[in-house]
């Protein structure tokens, strides 16, 4: 892991660039974390829109996250920002602008090729970065996972004993496979669902959530669309954290 920028931001966390290899993230960490007294990591998941187009949303979580006494980061998923092109990646992103444009149902052929190849690479990923993360003075477990492609956040809950509980979106298309591995998951979630969320199946989102192996499972509700959940959705969030991480 080499550190490319380091800033202390107004609120007093320590926002530091990274890359892993070719894989650019950012880590957030509060001033008082310290070999002595390390603290919790939660890793932050986003959709394959690119770092750049979804910092502000991705800082304001960690920021958050810092003010709970967290560290908090993320990195870039294969193919997107300035990741080198993934070809198939594209044409599956292609074939699902045009099936929604047509008003058609997305089947399941378009979502296993949206979905499966990106959580195959970016589980690695995600699973080399935490052990870069964790080797560093002032961060330790146990580890959270927050947000992102809920498909990528299933099987990293499957595979990653070192997540101790997830807090997952439930807004992106999800395939029969990732269906069958959230029987696997036994860690504690609290899910949210934005009920009219346009780019989304509710059912498949409620079908996910009933199908999570865990003994505690919460689902948050909300009416409105994709990007509308209400602050005390994220609040409720932000304390299950606590609840599980301190």
């Amino acid at each position: 892991m080499h550190f490319t920028s380091e800033q202390r931001l107004d609120d007093g966390a320590i926002e530091r660039e990274f890359t892993l290899g070719e894989i650019p993230g950012i880590l957030w960490t509060p001033a008082s974390a310290s070999a002595s007294a390390p603290v919790p990591l939660i890793l932050l998941g986003h959709p394959p829109l690119g770092l750049r187009k979804m910092r502000p949303r991705l800082a304001g979580r960690a920021r958050q996250a810092v003010a709970d006494g967290f560290a908090a980061a993320t990195i870039e998923l294969p193919g997107s920002g300035d990741r080198p092109r993934w070809a198939a990646a594209e044409q599956a992103r292609a074939d699902l602008r045009r099936a929604m444009e047509a008003g058609e149902p997305v089947g399941d052929e378009i979502i296993d090729a949206l979905v499966l190849p990106l959580v195959e690479k970016s589980a690695p990923e995600w699973q080399a970065a935490l052990d870069a993360l964790l080797s560093l003075p002032g961060i330790g477990g146990p580890v959270g996972y927050s947000g992102g492609v809920i498909s990528i956040g299933v099987r990293l809950a499957v595979v990653e004993p070192r997540i101790v509980a997830a807090a997952l979106f439930a807004g992106s298309f999800v395939p029969r496979a990732i269906l069958e591995e959230a029987r696997q998951v036994t860690i504690p979630l609290h899910v949210l669902l934005q009920w009219d969320d346009e780019g989304s199946n509710r059912q498949a989102a409620l079908d996910l959530f009933d199908a999570f192996g865990s003994k505690e499972k919460t689902l948050h509700a909300n009416m409105g669309g994709h990007t509308g959940v209400p602050q005390f959705a994220g609040d409720a969030a932000a304390q299950f954290f606590t609840r599980h991480l301190k």
